[in-house]
């Protein structure tokens, strides 16, 4: 029963330092905001649901048997998620703000609240528990299957450019500490959705050593375009000689004048295209992975 009770610890133990890791991950990005006093460009919604995440397992341990470690990892991320929605807020355009704090009132307040009223009015002792539990685990399982996205546009472009292997990693072994510690605690609604957390870790790290060789560097990739720029230099000074000499003859003939293409107009283009394609792919990996990383 010692042995039994000193892993249980242990894991838990575990699963609140990774996590923790985990949950600091953000603060380069709001390292950024700040310096650029501008939180363009950058989502809110991971915090917000990350908050609501830690607002229910903390209301769900406070009822619980021997919660202790949920207890502490969830006040820490409530935490935490509180400082990067106030920095976000702080920087953050007029309707960028006005959207976080529809999602805040949406989710913390009227969502939260409903979950509190009803369990605390119609519910006692082990029934509210169990109520609690599986709201947890319901939204956690919702949380978890998040990561289908950049599997699917992992195998689309056979690139893991955006699909950092350090925070896949981590969340895999948080996972695994997490079902552990309720596998030994016998808490369903802690080891269940964990299941599905370090499956699809586990599937992320594997697509990650197929693709990893596939995936362009991001120096490499830029020659090409670097190259398709001076060849287009060269063919517009050229062409503009060509156009200059035709135009010349024309005018002398009909007194016409055509004006000349600019070939090199399509390459900008082609790279502004290209570079708001990995932007995007940015924001859907900040919100799939359920922390911005960027």
């Amino acid at each position: 029963m010692a042995v039994h009770f000193s892993l249980m610890f242990l894991f838990g133990l575990l699963g609140n330092a990774i996590s923790c890791m985990v949950c600091l991950a953000p603060l380069p990005t709001f390292y950024q905001i700040w310096k650029k006093k501008t939180s363009q460009g950058f989502q809110s919604i991971p915090y917000v649901i990350g908050l609501f995440s830690a607002m229910l397992w903390l209301f769900y341990a406070l009822f619980a048997k021997d919660a202790m470690l949920l207890i502490t990892i969830n006040v820490f991320t409530f935490f935490m998620q509180t400082f990067y929605i106030a920095v976000y807020l702080f920087y953050a355009t007029r309707n960028d703000r006005r959207t976080t704090l529809k999602l805040l009132s949406f989710f913390n307040v009227v969502g939260f609240g409903a979950i509190c009223s009803f369990t605390l009015a119609f519910t006692h002792g082990v029934v509210r528990v169990q109520v609690l539990g599986w709201i947890c685990m319901v939204f956690s399982l919702c949380v978890f299957v998040a990561p289908l996205g950049i599997v699917r546009k992992v195998i689309k472009t056979k690139s893991v450019e955006f699909m950092p292997i350090s925070l896949s990693f981590f969340l895999t072994l948080s996972a695994v500490m997490w079902f552990m510690y309720g596998f030994l605690k016998k808490d369903p609604y802690v080891a269940v959705p964990n299941i599905l957390g370090f499956t699809f870790g586990i599937l992320q790290m594997i697509l990650y050593l197929i693709y990893r060789k596939t995936t362009p560097d991001s120096a490499a990739a830029a020659l090409p375009v670097k190259k398709e720029a001076d060849a287009a230099k060269v063919m517009v000074i050229d062409m503009a000689k060509l156009g200059e000499q035709q135009q010349q003859q024309q005018a002398n003939q009909n007194n016409q004048v055509f004006p000349v293409d600019d070939p090199a107009a399509a390459v900008p283009r082609q790279e502004e295209q290209r570079k708001e394609q990995l932007n995007n792919m940015k924001k859907d990996v900040s919100f799939t992975n359920g922390i911005a990383v960027v």
